[in-house]
């Protein structure tokens, strides 16, 4: 069976806040952990514990989210000021050549 591929380009990716977002959801994750805390015992009497532990598990995850696209945004900005040096006239002007 052949797969089929679609004949355009796909589009280019949203750029956006990231580290805020990508904070905010940290944040989030780490409110619902603490605010499921001190309700530990009724999640284990109904074998919910998994809530709470999903909770932390997404702050946790979010901490290396968060180390990730803040050394992504670095390097994006490196290499745009690399790119913009290499981009900028020297002063001199290209050797002539025979014709």
């Amino acid at each position: 069976m052949a797969k089929w591929t679609p004949k355009h380009e796909a589009p280019e990716p949203l750029e956006g806040p990231v580290v805020a977002t990508i904070t905010g959801g940290t944040i989030v994750w780490f409110v619902l952990f603490l605010v499921q805390l001190p309700f530990y015992g009724w999640f284990d009497e109904h074998g919910h514990t998994w809530w709470l532990w999903t909770c932390l598990a997404g702050g946790g995850l979010g901490f290396i989210g968060i180390w990730y696209v803040r050394k992504r945004d670095a390097a994006i900005e490196r290499a745009r000021a690399e790119a913009g040096r290499t981009a900028q006239p020297t002063g001199h002007s290209p050797a002539p050549t025979a014709d």
